[in-house]
């Protein structure tokens, strides 16, 4: 007995109602308003958000911006990624889901200062 009977694969993110993409190497100074200007003019963006560290609150240099049509985030995809942004040539995809990863390697322990 399935669990997600009639739902193959139990996700409804293909079904073109939303598509999120990764938008890197962005300059540090660019604002979620500025995002949301340049992605609107391919569609409806239903999200914008600028990735900020944790400890520090400064911007990490990308973001993800969430668009409601498929069809319109390819566009925006095609049409933006490796372009000009505030100096800096902006990387635009697909976003891929981390969530279902098992846990990543590590990367040693952090803890204290180093100064």
């Amino acid at each position: 007995m399935s669990r997600h009977a009639g739902q193959p694969g139990g996700c409804d993110e293909e079904s073109g109602l939303s598509k999120k993409l990764y938008v890197g190497n962005i300059p540090f100074t660019v604002t979620e308003e500025e995002l949301r200007g340049a992605f609107e003019r391919f569609g409806k963006v239903a999200s914008v958000s600028v990735i900020t560290d944790r400890e520090t609150g400064r911007p990490r240099g990308f973001a993800f911006v969430e668009m409601d049509e498929a069809a319109d985030a390819e566009t925006a995809v095609r049409s933006l990624d490796g372009t000009d942004m505030g100096g800096r040539s902006v990387r635009v995809n697909e976003a891929h889901d981390r969530r279902g990863g098992g846990g990543g390697g590590g990367g040693g322990g952090g803890g204290g200062q180093r100064y």
